[in-house]
């Protein structure tokens, strides 16, 4: 399996199957899964010692009248319920471990793998269902070991026990418990094999529903402006209806489970034996007692599985969504082992086609180059596929066809690493953590001093309203920076990109938000910051188009011409009518 980025953990769980990829992540712990085993069986030993030794007191009582006997038995039950307390803790302690560590450990190897999808990946799945897996599909593998394997174990030797006990009472006492087993395990396979196309049902109605609230939640402003709660509630509603009926579908099978009626069919049958046997002398009354303690021992697997069943079975469904995204193929690889040099700045595109869908082409036969610390600006009508181009170059997409080259190597044949830790993008919609300003500005760079940030946000223009605030460069901002301005998101995103000092810069509309009065002291600071770097200029701003070494005109995905502003405005139709769409800039960019 390809990834754009492999996280070096040291256990790798196997990813053939879901049953193996629980086990390989129960494996992993196994000693904990032993103390468990341990715990439930000792556990189920010492309930059956302690229904024997009731009935040895019934004895006590009826054939010598022995205070004494009797006396001697309750203190060793009490000694022996203090011992299977303790062991009892054991095995739910245990669980716990199990439980926590499973979560943790798919939880980690979820979000790494997650990572390392490439853009066309989730592109085309939805923010809420990854967040249902990733989130409560992962804590239903907790679930289905804390409670699902650990009552499940306990309840099996439950059943185990009678099996074991009964025999040493009487040989032929062992017929009933045996029945019981046997029609037991055939209720809960022929149980299981309903109840796990309902569970799949089950994630994936929740699934649907996350989806779509996420998407509401995330376009809320755009609800709310068009007035569509009520549509959006009613859409809402039926998806969390289908979720309710579900969850009806599995009751529904809970409710029919035959155990429920075999648990008293066995104790009348199970008692029928022992007084026959007692009628004929083979069995006193203490045995049939503790007989009957030992058949109750059947009570707690049968209500425990009714609970642990449907748990398992939401856990394995669980993990079959949650392998579906680890083992979804990337059409981008990390490339470890490719060329990871420092870039010096020559790109290069060779008769580059590109489409986000194969039916779909949105760059056709692109060919230019750029040479080391030259700016180059991308203009164009909405649509005509700059900001497309820019995603090629650090591989955010791959061409369809023909090759971008920076360096002279292709970008396919460098570490994914190398490249993309050279490049620095600051797109239109600026995209911030809800981190603090200073780390937000850092973001990207390995190591950096407060002096390093508070330089970088002078050069874009943004200390000033950063220290406005009481908690200066430790503020905290809210997610995607909603407590910014956009010009103040954007003056980030500029910041950002000068701690990093990349020797490719591009810069996708970065200063659309950014008043007059600023812009003139923002592009001062671009172009400072250009200087000795490769420069791509994504803009519809004048005043940085003329100052760009080279202009790149598209049109539908194509380019039309190229060339300086002065030779383009004589050569160009295209470029003169997008050049008078804008009125003439007031300033331009001293290089000198």
């Amino acid at each position: 399996m390809t990834v754009e980025f492999d996280a070096h953990r040291s256990f790798t769980s196997d990813h053939s199957s879901p049953l193996r990829f629980i086990l390989s992540h129960i494996f992993r712990h196994w000693w904990v899964g032993i103390l468990m085993v341990f715990g439930a069986f000792g556990n189920a030993a010492f309930a059956a010692v302690i229904a024997y030794q009731v009935g040895e007191a019934f004895d006590a009582i009826i054939q010598d009248n022995s205070l004494e006997k009797v006396l001697a038995v309750c203190v060793s039950i009490v000694g022996i319920a203090l011992v299977r307390s303790v062991v009892q803790f054991t095995r739910n302690f245990s669980a716990q471990v199990y439980g926590q560590r499973i979560e943790r450990d798919v939880r980690d190897e979820l979000y790494a793998s997650l990572l390392g999808k490439s853009m066309d990946f989730h592109d085309m799945q939805p923010v809420g269902e990854t967040m249902a897996r990733v989130t409560n599909d992962v804590i239903e593998l907790n679930m289905m070991m804390n409670t699902g394997v650990n009552i499940l174990i306990g309840s099996s030797m439950f059943m185990v026990m009678p099996l074991v006990a009964s025999p040493a009472i009487y040989p032929s006492l062992i017929l009933v418990p045996l029945i019981f087993v046997t029609i037991q395990l055939i209720i809960q396979v022929r149980f299981v094999r309903q109840l796990h196309p309902i569970a799949q049902a089950v994630r994936a109605s929740f699934g649907r529903m996350n989806a779509r609230l996420a998407e509401s939640l995330e376009g809320l402003q755009v609800v709310k402006g068009a007035a569509q709660e009520d549509q959006e509630i009613n859409y809402v509603n039926g998806l969390v209806n289908d979720v309710r009926d579900r969850f009806i579908q599995q009751g529904e099978i809970e409710a029919r489970y035959w155990s429920n009626l075999l648990y008293p069919l066995t104790i009348f049958a199970g008692l029928l034996h022992a007084m026959l046997l007692y009628q004929q002398g083979l069995l006193d009354t203490g045995d049939v007692v503790a007989y009957t303690g030992i058949l109750f021992l059947f009570q707690f697997p049968v209500f425990a599985s009714l609970f642990t069943l449907p748990r398992i079975a939401l856990g394995f469904a669980s993990a079959a969504r949650i392998l579906e995204l680890i083992t979804a193929e990337n059409k981008l690889d990390q490339n470890e082992a490719g060329y990871h040099q420092p870039i010096k700045g020559e790109i290069t595109f060779e008769k580059v086609s590109f489409g986000y869908t194969p039916d779909k082409q949105i760059l056709h036969d692109i060919s230019f180059t750029i040479k080391p610390g030259q700016t180059v600006a991308l203009v164009g009508q909405t649509g005509a596929g700059k900001t497309t181009i820019t995603k090629l170059i650090n591989r955010t997409y791959d061409a369809s066809s023909g090759r971008v080259l920076i360096d002279g190597m292709d970008v396919r044949d460098w570490s994914m690493e190398g490249l993309r830790s050279q490049i620095s993008i600051i797109e239109q919609d600026i995209f911030l953590f809800s981190r603090t300003l200073a780390e937000n500005i850092a973001f990207g760079a390995e190591t950096f001093t407060q002096d390093q940030v508070e330089d970088a946000a002078r050069k874009a223009q943004a200390h000033a309203f950063i220290n406005s605030f009481p908690e200066g460069y430790e503020t905290k901002i809210g997610q995607r920076g909603v407590t910014l301005s956009g010009g103040q998101r954007q003056r980030i995103a500029i910041a950002r990109a000068f701690v990093t000092e990349p020797p490719i810069l591009i810069l996708d509309d970065s200063t659309s938000a950014i008043d007059s009065a600023t812009e003139d002291m923002i592009q001062q600071a671009i172009w400072t910051a250009s200087r000795g770097r490769t420069t791509i200029l994504i803009t519809h701003r004048l005043s940085q188009i003329r100052w760009a070494d080279h202009i790149v005109v598209l049109r539908k995905g194509q380019i039309v011409a190229q060339g300086s502003h002065e030779d383009l405005l004589q050569t160009s139709e295209s470029y003169r009518r997008i050049f008078a769409r804008y009125e003439q800039p007031t300033k331009t960019p001293d290089k000198a």
